[in-house]
């Protein structure tokens, strides 16, 4: 028989309050909005923290019940509309969920509403509330703002480990089995947080290289092999660690790092503990300060390296929610002999006259920078060239490995592949789509390890599939909504004092 019932609850969305744009709820639909058994055909399978949570659960001998799950595209600011319908479709399904011994959650940690500013910590509490004394334990992203109120609605906390996230299913099972054993009675999951007054740059935050690895590495010793043992542990055993790296794209008092220690029956522990990791954050604050390498300095350090080179453009990182059609690179790159390159812009238009001109066709296109966010930017603004029309798709592609993300299936609309004649191929696209898989390119058959460029609209994220094919890569601090230079984003409501603004 099973030990209980575990509901299984995803509401993950990153906002980027400097987006003039906002997140409706058909942006949702466009990506995922299921309830009941679709949540387990959706996901089951994904390399995605939910797949792991079914993975877990099956494994540990727990019914799990499939309750809701939703997941846009990194954007803007939610709307009050869409995230009251979100909650609606979420009270009912729980209420038609039955009665639950626990339930497992997946958060992003960093979505933000025009009514409601911390948006995980407003959702976790309105379940907590629905659904009683029953044990919760959730994932999030590293790229949280974690706030008091996610800790104070949750048992226990688990942020992925890796960026790229290729972790997202395995922090799924840990998550899973934390719930089992707490069903079992072998533990009993108490956490507590600590919030550093830290913003870390977004260049700054690969977990396995300076200067975050050290405080992931001692976040790891923390950790026990309590998970292993069979039975109940000691009191105070370290069940988990997490370093929570922040988004310092949604301006919210919450914005900035965390830490999280869950033990076993020992709050004093945890917070001693999580106390201690954020005090490690603190103490390296200064380590934490961005390269900023500029455009030309990034096209002159490819010049001299033998490719592929791949050209992270942090200013419009699309998993950050940037409109993805900014011009800046592509416009540099056409200004020099750097060899066979690859960008990918979104750009509707762009893409349905490719698609009129047909395979072969030539046409003169002003192509990508629509956005009102480069209205000031004349670098990203749009390139007026002549094209040839390379490649027509639907835009459609799969994944089968895990990447950044842990999607296995892409739509990213009509899509036309335009050549220019010095060198730079642009494939355009009808709906924003991150970097997250080589299948983006493939799929229009072209190869990636053909060009010596490839612009990636990202910062760590790609790295896991472009890492495949290219040698080396630059995080080039290109203009935008995402830029790595925070200095030049006006905030309103974060904390202050708040390292390195003050």
């Amino acid at each position: 028989m099973p030990r209980g019932r575990v509901g299984i609850v995803a509401l993950l969305q990153e906002s980027n309050t400097f987006l003039a744009g906002r997140t409706t709820l058909a942006q949702f639909a466009a990506d995922l909005l299921v309830s009941g058994e679709s949540v387990r055909t959706q996901l089951a399978a994904a390399h995605h923290e939910v797949g792991g949570f079914f993975a877990g659960l099956e494994a540990a001998g727990v019914e799990a019940v499939p309750i809701f799950a939703a997941r846009a595209l990194p954007y803007g600011t939610m709307t009050g509309e869409c995230l009251a319908a979100l909650l609606a479709r979420l009270d009912e399904a729980i209420d038609a969920a039955g009665p639950l011994d626990g339930l497992l959650v997946a958060p992003h940690g960093a979505t933000v509403s025009e009514s409601v500013a911390d948006v995980d910590g407003h959702w976790l509490g309105r379940v907590r509330r629905r659904c009683g004394d029953i044990p919760i334990v959730g994932t999030i992203d590293p790229h949280a703002n974690l706030s008091p109120a996610m800790v104070a609605a949750t048992d226990a906390l688990v942020a992925y480990r890796t960026n790229p996230h290729v972790d997202q299913r395995d922090r799924g099972l840990e998550a899973a089995r934390l719930i089992a054993r707490t069903l079992a009675g072998e533990i009993r999951p108490t956490q507590a947080a600590a919030f550093p007054p830290l913003a870390i740059n977004i260049e700054c935050q690969d977990p396995s290289a300076f200067p975050c690895l050290p405080h992931y590495e001692a976040a790891a010793r923390l950790r026990s092999a309590a998970d292993a043992a069979a039975g109940p542990v000691p009191r105070g055993t370290v069940l988990s660690t997490s370093i929570v790296l922040g988004f310092p794209y949604a301006d919210v008092p919450e914005m900035g790092s965390a830490a999280v220690v869950v033990t076993h029956d020992d709050a004093a522990a945890a917070r001693t503990l999580a106390d201690t990791l954020g005090g490690g954050l603190w103490q390296a604050r200064e380590t934490f300060r961005p390269t900023l390498l500029s455009i030309d300095a990034a096209l002159d350090l490819a010049a001299g390296l033998g490719g592929p080179v791949c050209l992270l453009d942090m200013g419009d990182n699309v998993g950050g929610g940037s409109p993805a059609d900014g011009m800046s690179l592509p416009r540099a790159i056409l200004a020099r002999d750097l060899g066979p390159s690859f960008a990918c812009v979104c750009d509707p238009a762009a893409a349905a006259a490719a698609d009129t001109a047909g395979v072969g066709g030539r046409l003169r296109l002003a192509v990508g920078g629509h956005a009102v966010e480069w209205a000031d930017d004349p670098s990203s603004q749009p390139v007026a060239a002549d094209w040839r029309v390379v490649a027509v798709t639907a835009g459609r592609f799969t994944e089968s490995r895990p990447r950044h993300g842990g999607a296995t299936a892409f739509d990213q609309g009509p899509t036309a592949v335009l050549a220019h004649e010095r060198g730079l191929t642009l494939m355009v696209t009808s709906r924003r789509m991150a970097p997250f898989s080589l299948g983006q390119i493939r799929h229009a058959g072209l190869d990636p390890a053909a060009f010596r460029l490839l612009v990636a609209k990202g910062v760590h994220a790609p790295v896991a599939a472009y890492g495949e094919v290219c040698r080396d890569f630059l995080r080039v601090n290109t203009p935008g909504v995402t830029t790595a230079d925070l200095g030049r984003l006006s905030y309103r409501h974060r904390r202050r004092p708040l390292h390195p603004f003050e």
